[in-house]
């Protein structure tokens, strides 16, 4: 029982992590962070796509993409 208590607690850690960077547009009128670099919320992006940390992304008032949630 111990052991299948530890695998459930590991699988539950394993999937609910939480992706710690994300790509942005770097224009400045961009509000909104992306989980993957192909999400089509950033096919309108004229300016250059980048990667930051979803910490700085949060700190800068982004929130995630509506195509990801």
């Amino acid at each position: 029982m111990k052991t299948l208590s530890l695998l459930i607690f590991f699988l539950a850690n394993a999937t609910c992590k939480e992706t710690t960077t994300v790509y942005v547009c770097n224009s400045p009128g961009a509000k909104k962070y992306h989980i993957t670099s192909g999400c089509r919320g950033l096919s309108n992006c004229t300016y250059k796509i980048v990667k930051i940390d979803i910490e700085k992304a949060k700190k800068d008032g982004k929130t995630l993409c509506g195509w990801e949630n």
